[in-house]
């Protein structure tokens, strides 16, 4: 199992139901392929760096985990094929940037506290 980090971002003109419920949906859609979530961040509503489907924020979302490879591709599909999904991007971790994320995560952590 490789380690993957999934950052994208969701239409802003989206409730707060339907946010959540897309969220979710992707991460049940993880678990049933065998991911071992690590860690999920809500990073809010952002302005954009530029304009996407002539929107000007979004709200992104995090999700590290844990996965066989062949799934990554079945799972960009699925981003492909949800409407509300602006932008997404995956990236495989090296065990460098895995450490990194780990720090990164606790200190999210303590700073919740």
């Amino acid at each position: 199992m490789n380690h993957y980090e999934t950052v994208f971002i969701l239409n802003p003109v989206l409730s707060d139901t339907q946010i959540k419920e897309t969220v979710q949906k992707f991460n049940d859609y993880l678990v049933s392929r065998g991911a071992e979530m690590i860690s999920k961040e809500d990073w809010g509503l952002k302005k954009l760096a530029y304009p996407i489907q002539k929107k000007k924020s979004g709200f992104y979302h995090l999700f590290e985990y844990k996965v066989a490879g062949e799934e990554i591709a079945a799972f960009e599909l699925e981003f492909r094929r949800d409407d509300s999904v602006m932008r997404y991007l995956s990236v495989k971790l090296d065990k460098h940037a895995a450490a990194w994320a780990k720090v990164r995560t606790e200190r999210v952590k303590s700073s919740k506290k």
